[in-house]
């Protein structure tokens, strides 16, 4: 049952013309790509914070971020610190740093390219994120594939062979039904398709615009696509992470590090550590003599490694570099979610 490229675009976008998801960052179906050089920085925006987050964790970082910074001049312009600060909770931090890296390029250079090649030259833009804005930005010709058009395109021909294996033959048939024209709908249609009917438990063939035409439905058991190679588990990490305050001018203060620019939560203020890693677990040390207290203990999981990190109030006077903060203005300084749980931990044993 191989149905026609042209069969499966029709009724794909037929389908989206009705059901596309109204997002901010979205053009409705069927207009034109907006001219205006802010349309490509939003769709890059978008792009990138929507890797491997969730629609509904990035629209208010997105709003936040469009009324502080509403151009790439702007955002090129700003603070990296202020910047990491804005991204604070959004995860994978590595993003925050290369999205200043791309936006002062793109500024530089007078606009973002057009071409998927040229894309993906740029900081931060891997061969998704590059089509898709290459698509969606300036509706070039280009093969989106995120792991919901994995999804949508292993069941719709019955590929078999398990992830990440599987991506070659995955890909090569989303080269077949990608059309000339209305790229970016037909992007878009595919990421929609796969987060509202073909996801990945219990999909919802009846309602499905592709469901006479899917080679897995007529198997009489799409669920089981992809298929995807036993996970690993993750190590387990322990590390220390240390609440030094004091009595300033106007109030209590809390010391605050940055941490190095590169691994993990990489450009982030933080609470000092002991040098905890996903390779490794922390020394336990101290980073200033005086009396320690430990006020409890914290749980959180990373891509690559699980951490319990205990919570140490530390009398010590801290020196090297780093800052003090005002404790009653502890909210604004856009601590990582890690962090920020151990203040909150540390805050509730004041």
């Amino acid at each position: 049952m191989t149905a026609s490229t042209k069969t499966i675009e029709h009724a794909l976008l037929h389908w989206y013309d009705v059901h596309a998801r109204d997002l901010p960052w979205r053009n409705p179906p069927r207009r034109a790509v907006p001219n205006d050089p802010a349309w490509p920085y939003r769709v890059w925006l978008s792009e990138v914070m929507l890797q491997q987050t969730t629609v509904a964790a990035v629209k208010p970082y997105f709003a936040k971020f469009i009324e502080t910074w509403p151009t790439v001049e702007a955002l090129a312009a700003a603070d990296e610190a202020d910047v990491m600060s804005a991204w604070a909770g959004l995860g994978y931090y590595s993003r925050a740093r290369n999205l200043v890296k791309c936006a002062r390029e793109v500024a530089t250079s007078g606009g973002f390219p057009k071409t998927e090649a040229e894309l993906r030259e740029l900081p931060g833009l891997g061969p998704y994120t590059a089509a898709a804005i290459a698509a969606i930005a300036f509706d070039e010709r280009a093969v989106v594939v995120d792991a919901n058009v994995e999804r949508v395109v292993s069941r719709l021909f019955n590929i078999e062979e398990p992830l990440p294996g599987a991506r070659k033959a995955i890909r090569a048939r989303a080269e077949e039904i990608t059309p000339a024209k209305r790229a970016g709908d037909f992007a878009q249609a595919m990421m929609d398709l796969g987060s509202s009917l073909c996801t990945t438990r219990d999909p919802k063939c009846l309602l499905c615009p592709l469901a006479g035409m899917c080679e897995a439905k007529a198997g009489g058991d799409p669920a089981r696509l992809p298929v995807k190679a036993p996970k690993k588990p993750k190590p387990e990490r322990k590390g220390r992470a240390f609440w030094i305050e004091r009595d300033g001018p106007d109030g209590t203060e809390i010391w605050l590090v940055t941490r190095p620019g590169t691994g993990m939560l990489g450009g982030m203020r933080a609470l000092p550590d002991d040098g905890w890693s996903a390779q490794a677990d922390g020394s336990g040390m101290a980073p200033f003599a005086g009396a320690a207290q430990t006020l409890g203990a914290v749980r959180h999981v990373f891509t690559h490694a699980s951490l319990t990190l205990e919570v140490v109030r530390l009398d010590a006077a801290p020196g090297g570099e780093g800052e003090w903060w005002p404790l009653q203005k502890i909210e604004d300084v856009g601590l990582p979610t890690l962090f920020a749980k151990a203040a909150r931990l540390a805050l509730a044993q004041r």
